[in-house]
């Protein structure tokens, strides 16, 4: 097949992965009303473009927390990447370093912290959950440490999981080849005797309903490393991450698999950038399959985003290759935005550069 774009792979993916698996990485929440939305959201965001501005060099690079990236797209959190490839996460951190991006690891990985830093040099952060047992969340963020990788990702945005209804009706579980290698000495299955989704019962016994921003306080007792929290949709939330002294803000719904109904990532940026106040970095995940998207996402306010699905779906068509592809294919639809918007570098990307849904009428002629 000749891949064009992103969304190419999905189709390949689908095709060579079982049912269970797929549905696993592809579905949301409930009716996935909002993992729709997510994707449909971009179209109500249009360009003005300007003309005559001298984009015969572009520059895509960009810094997060510090440490300079060839573009202002990173990888997202997705875990069990070994149901979609055999060198699952070790080859999406190859993908990432040799793109020169930034790779987020999930806490439920098919490789472990060590392992993934084995495969060489890159700038990596881990993604965590405050588990009820608060001594697996301290010896997993040490081992993060000694490790290499620069920052915590913290999750906050599940109490408990969503309920996806294609898990339950497929009956997901694990095969007896992937193990969640950050919790090697623990078998999650056996923790469960649910009827549907064993995996989600027992991960779900493993998450504290009680957690309050004072449990972010207690994780930057534990590590020097700059938490950034994900799963902000709100004004609110956000000052209270500010408050909370996180180093960043990533606008979430996990992929459209927690709460159904919520708005595309997309539609909360703004409001989450505006009450930010430029005090943190906010960036964004959810829906993003285009250059444009990326765009649409940095004039919005977003200082980069991560990319979740479009890894898994690449991975599963051809490993680390497919990856690097997907990465290649977003640099370069971003250049061409850019370029055809006339941005010379990624901070000339400003508001001015799109109209949304809510504020047409400056596009409106002047009487």
């Amino acid at each position: 097949m000749n891949i064009t774009n992103v969304t190419d792979y999905e189709a390949i993916a689908k095709e060579k992965l079982s049912k269970m698996f797929y549905d696993y990485f592809a579905s949301g929440a409930e009716d996935q009303w909002t993992l729709k939305e997510n994707r449909n959201a971009f179209s109500r965001i249009l360009f003005r473009p300007r003309i005559l501005m001298d984009v015969s060099k572009i520059n895509l690079t960009t810094t997060v927390l510090g440490f300079k990236i060839s573009m202002p797209i990173m990888i997202a959190p997705t875990g069990v990447q070994k149901l979609a490839h055999p060198e699952g996460e070790c080859a999406t951190a190859r993908a990432a370093s040799a793109s020169g991006t930034i790779m987020t690891l999930s806490s439920w990985a098919t490789f472990s912290v060590e392992e993934v830093a084995s495969t060489g040099p890159g700038i990596r952060f881990l993604q965590i959950y405050l588990f009820k047992d608060r001594n697996m969340v301290t010896q997993l963020v040490r081992r993060a440490e000694n490790a290499g990788f620069k920052a915590i990702v913290l999750t906050a945005d599940s109490p408990v999981l969503g309920h996806k209804e294609a898990d339950i009706k497929n009956r997901f579980t694990l095969p007896s080849y992937v193990k969640m290698k950050n919790f090697e000495d623990m078998n999650l299955e056996k923790l469960s005797k649910s009827e549907g989704s064993s995996h989600t019962s027992a991960v779900n016994g493993l998450y504290d309903q009680s957690l309050t921003w004072k449990d972010v306080k207690w994780l930057q007792t534990i590590t020097s490393l700059p938490i950034i929290v994900k799963g902000v949709l709100t004004a609110e939330d956000t000052r209270l991450a500010v408050q909370a002294g996180v180093a960043g803000i990533i606008v979430s719904n996990h992929g459209a698999r927690q709460l159904d109904y919520v708005p595309a990532t997309i539609m909360a940026l703004e409001e989450v950038v505006q009450a930010a106040e430029g005090r943190v970095p906010v960036f964004m995940d959810g829906g993003v399959r285009r250059g444009t998207d990326v765009f649409k996402a940095l004039a919005l306010g977003a200082a980069g985003v991560f990319i979740g699905r479009p890894v898994v779906f690449s991975l599963a068509a051809d490993g680390e290759a497919g990856v690097r592809k997907v990465f290649e294919m977003l640099h370069d639809e971003l250049e061409r935005t850019m370029a055809l918007c006339g941005c010379r570098s990624v901070k000339d990307i400003t508001r001015d550069h799109v109209v949304t849904e809510w504020d047409r009428p400056r596009i409106s002629p002047r009487l």
